[in-house]
């Protein structure tokens, strides 16, 4: 039977639409990468708590650990509770670690499962942090907190660094200080100001080359301390320009969601893995985790054109999804979420359900189609015209 449905357009009219693609297949169990590949996890919310859903921070946390399940089932890890589109926008620190140890115990019963966890300085109130020693002390508070359930650190952009910060030396001493102190190799997380205009200037110049070049001094000086670095700049050339030059043993973790596909696929220079491929610390795998394993299986077993015929219809899925204001980017994923019945409603934290339009929806529903990734094409219909009919078009 043909699922139909009317879907908006850009002129106003609605037209009929024919859901036409077949899910993706599910990746074999036990299938092993030759990448990391990180989900910065979404959290499900509670739409039925008794509260104020633009300030209060209700979790559903059966669906919300569910999820986690299901993405350690694919063999993907999670990025916990380090998600900056809802991280200090409606995840406050008490509920993220809360949810890091409740992640932490969870994975405690699957083999293998991969977890990273995000510290950063979002309990400090803006207004009153005055030094770098206050930012500091922030990091410290979480890392402390953080390092006591056993957790390994994906330490975070600060914005209160950014705040205070006067010069590169100032973003020098707050990681040599954290660093220093790890119980663990850590994972930096360094991401343009697309993602979050707070952050701009990160590392001490608005001049991303010297930017980066602060960044690698960081790492320099502590490269038994550092897993690997995440960046978020979407310009896939400053990320193969740093990768190239990272210490031996030191990875870069793609969060690039425009470019992700050749990223992680490597260009083979100098015949170095750690410089001529990235691994993946990913938002938009969290949508399309079936896919994103499938693939990543197959580039294991040297089937790169498996994995580019897999993962690059998604790309353009992801690109909207990530469209500018780039920091709703959340409101997509929690959408597909929605869509493919690993939660019962379409409602966030923060209320960020509202941050995009109707035809922003649709066109993700299209994209979704043309990627593979509605899992449950019937559920999805389904559920699609509810949204629509709540906007009038049925």
């Amino acid at each position: 039977m043909a699922l139909t449905l009317f879907l908006p357009g850009p002129t106003g009219s609605s037209h009929l639409y024919t859901v036409r693609s077949t899910p993706q297949a599910k990746p074999k169990p036990g299938t092993r990468f030759n990448r990391i590949a990180y989900s910065a996890a979404h959290v499900v919310a509670n739409p039925q708590a008794d509260n104020n859903p633009s300030l209060d921070c209700a979790m559903d946390w059966d669906a919300t650990i569910a999820y986690r399940q299901h993405l350690w089932s694919l063999g993907l890890g999670v990025a916990e509770a380090m998600d900056t589109a809802q991280r200090g926008m409606g995840l406050d620190w008490p509920t993220s670690l809360e949810l890091i140890g409740r992640s932490l115990d969870a994975a405690k019963d699957i083999p293998g499962a991969l977890v990273a966890s995000g510290c950063g300085t979002d309990h400090l109130n803006l207004d009153e942090v005055r030094t770098v020693d206050d930012v500091i002390q922030g990091y410290e508070t979480q890392m402390a907190a953080i390092e006591k359930l056993g957790g390994k650190l994906i330490v975070m952009a600060s914005r209160a660094l950014a705040r205070v910060a006067t010069s590169p030396a100032d973003y020098e001493r707050v990681y040599d200080r954290i660093l220093s102190q790890a119980r663990q190799p850590v994972v930096l997380h360094w991401l343009g100001d697309m993602f979050d205009p707070a952050r701009q200037g990160y590392s001490g110049s608005n001049d991303v080359d010297q930017a980066i070049n602060t960044a690698l001094a960081v790492i320099n000086a502590h490269p038994s301390k550092v897993d690997g670095i995440k960046i978020s700049l979407l310009d896939k050339d400053k990320e193969i320009a740093m990768r190239r030059r990272l210490p031996a043993g030191v990875r870069m973790y793609t969060g690039d969601d425009f470019n992700y596909a050749e990223l992680i696929a490597g260009d083979g220079f100098n015949h170095n893995a750690m410089h001529s491929q990235s691994d993946a610390l990913l938002g938009i795998f969290d949508a399309i985790a079936p896919a994103a394993s499938a693939a990543l299986g197959a580039l294991a077993q040297g089937n790169v054109d498996t994995f580019h015929a897999i993962l690059g219809p998604t790309v353009p899925l992801s690109r909207h999804i990530f469209a500018a204001p780039t920091r709703f980017y959340k409101t997509g994923v929690v959408f597909m979420a929605w869509l493919n019945g690993h939660q019962s409603h379409f409602t966030m934290v923060g209320g960020q359900q509202n941050t995009r339009s109707l035809l922003h929806f649709a066109e993700l529903f299209r994209l979704a189609d043309a990627a593979h990734v509605l899992t449950q094409p019937e559920l999805a219909v389904h559920r699609m015209k509810n949204l629509l009919a709540m906007h009038g078009i049925e």
